[in-house]
């Protein structure tokens, strides 16, 4: 590996080309918060959407294929962030930058840890059995990212009811992808709907994407949106704990990401027919909504009851 780490400039520079290509949501809603946190934002999708690219062979989030080589990718992504985390330079922007953010902002291992846990039930092809297995898998790719999120906004690492509202975020933006990414998941062979959901609506393996199952595959989207738009609104529970302009950029990013779910419930059978996304204006119309609610966010939405971190903890079937 490479002696010497790029300037913070430089990472910055191409972290912030990263989010730009790959997510114009998250872009905008880092707009919203302060010089410093925006920047380590940015450092921390690079590492995220560079693991996710790594482990799907995809460009900056684009078309997913399948891969055949899983555990050599996931193999790189270990060797790579590990050695971003003990201060090594790597040679990839991504992972450097990930680890000057991560020593920057104090953030627990364990939150980058969990993460490529979430890759590494990817890359053997597991499935979810149940709702609880779901949400398991997206505390992994999501909520874990939600807890790092936090703790670079200055949320402190031992304030569990913060980091569990956070967490709920990250759960929140995961449903409504399961939701939205049915169709391009299963051309991948992947497939995140629980088994016994799919055995409660007669549905037979492999056949969830036919013509004659859009009424049943409508019904559960709308049960992924129910349940992204309770995380989502648990979420806001703990933007009172947040700098001001953090709590516009999270209620911005709840409103937009947010009407991805509600669009897939709209739409219905026809959900899949091309890919859910928000337009711009409503996005901009989220931002000001946000704007508006950050000075009561603590009335609006009091403290809610923590849920145990050990939910998330426990051995996936």
């Amino acid at each position: 590996m490479p002696s010497e780490f790029p300037d913070r400039l430089t990472l910055i520079a191409q972290a912030r080309e990263n989010i730009a290509r790959g997510s114009k949501s998250f872009a905008l809603a880092s707009k919203l918060f302060d010089r410093p946190t925006r920047e380590r934002a940015w450092l921390l999708y690079a590492w995220c959407r560079k693991c996710d690219d790594i482990a799907d062979g995809q460009d900056h989030g684009g078309t997913m294929r399948g891969v055949a080589d899983g555990q050599a990718r996931l193999s790189t992504i270990r060797v790579l962030t590990d050695a971003a985390l003990q201060g090594e330079p790597t040679g990839d922007p991504a992972f450097d930058g990930f680890g000057l953010v991560m020593r920057e902002c104090a953030i627990p291992e364990r939150y980058a840890h969990d993460l490529i846990e979430g890759f590494a039930l990817d890359a053997r092809e597991w499935r979810p059995r149940s709702e609880a297995d779901m949400l398991r898998y997206c505390y992994h790719v999501a909520g874990a990212v939600g807890c790092m999120m936090a703790i670079l906004m200055g949320v402190d690492p031992g304030d569990e009811a913060t980091l569990d509202r956070a967490c709920d975020l990250g759960l929140a933006f995961q449903l409504a992808n399961i939701a939205r990414d049915i169709s391009e998941d299963e051309a991948a062979g992947r497939c995140y709907l629980p088994e016994e959901w799919l055995v409660e609506m007669d549905v037979p393996p492999g056949e969830h994407m036919k013509p004659w199952v859009r009424p049943r595959l409508a019904i559960l989207a709308r049960r992924l949106a129910d349940r992204a738009a309770g995380y989502e609104e648990s979420a806001r529970h703990g933007t009172g704990a947040l700098p001001p302009r953090s709590a516009w950029a999270v209620l911005a990013a709840a409103g937009i990401y947010g009407g991805i779910a509600r669009e897939v419930a709209r739409r219905g059978e026809h959900a899949w027919d091309r890919r859910v996304v928000t337009p711009k204006g409503d996005k901009l119309g989220w931002v000001l909504r946000a704007g508006l609610q950050v000075p009561g966010r603590a009335r609006r939405w009091p403290a809610a009851q923590a849920r145990p971190a050990s939910l998330w903890t426990r051995p996936l079937s």
